[in-house]
This record gives C-alpha cells, structure tokens and sequence, in this order.
C-alpha cells in the first residue's frame, strides 16, 4: 500500500491551486500512484511549507 498525506479534506486552494488538507497539487495527486517513492518523498517533505502558506494567506476567521 502506498502512503498518502490526504486526510478526506479534499478542498482546493484556487490562489495556490494546493489541496488544503493535504497540500498536494491535482497534477501530484493525479499521479501519486505512478510517482517513484523518491519523488512521493520529496512531495511529502515540502507539504508542511505548502500547508503554512496555504492557511497563512486565508482571510481571518476563516480556518477551523
């Protein structure tokens, strides 16, 4: 079984065009599946970055 970030908050950013439960792209999560482990890595160590500048340029009020 392959290792996934998605956490079922399938809610996509339109400024950041990032998933913002996860923080993949659509392309990444297109193609997670055929990705090598090396690049699901490289993926997953950049999610937190992604995540922080995701939620950081929400509007107040708006994170849960």
């Amino acid at each position: 079984m392959i290792e996934s970030p998605c956490v079922k908050i399938c809610t996509l950013d339109v400024r950041s065009a990032v998933c913002l439960g996860c923080g993949r792209t659509l392309a990444e999560i297109a193609g997670w599946g055929s990705m090598s482990a090396a690049a699901r890595a490289r993926v997953m160590a950049e999610l937190p970055d992604r995540l922080a500048a995701s939620h950081a340029s929400e509007p107040a009020g708006t994170t849960g």
